[in-house]
């Protein structure tokens, strides 16, 4: 079990970073010194297709993150409450905690597209 949640702690971990570390590096790119009325538009093309994949990643790692968590999760779930059907409340608060790293992604690609 100990095993289970340090597997699950660590892609939670590795996913938020590297969410957060793409979003990093597409507000570096956007926020260049050259003013953008003199980007070509091979470079702001460049820079769109940055952009995009960056927020790709972030959503799609996470995604990968979160269903590894709930997977993990949602076994031992139904092993506790099939023993001891009272934890079916706190069950359902660890698999809402995992499958909210997913939503975390989806914020970060919306905030990498804004600044598109």
């Amino acid at each position: 079990m100990l095993k289970k949640v340090g597997l699950v702690l660590s892609i939670l971990l590795i996913s938020f970073i590297m969410t957060t570390g793409v979003a990093f590096a597409s507000s570096r790119i956007q926020t260049e010194d050259t003013p953008e009325s003199s980007q070509t538009e091979e470079q702001s093309s460049t820079t769109n297709g940055v952009g995009l994949v960056a927020a790709a990643l972030a959503v799609g790692l996470s995604a990968i993150g979160s269903g590894i968590a709930v997977a993990v999760v949602a076994s031992s779930a139904v092993g506790a409450i099939s023993e001891n059907p009272s934890l079916l409340g706190k069950a359902v608060i660890f698999a809402g905690l995992a499958e909210g790293i997913a939503i975390y992604g989806l914020i970060i690609s919306i905030m990498i597209l804004s600044k598109i």
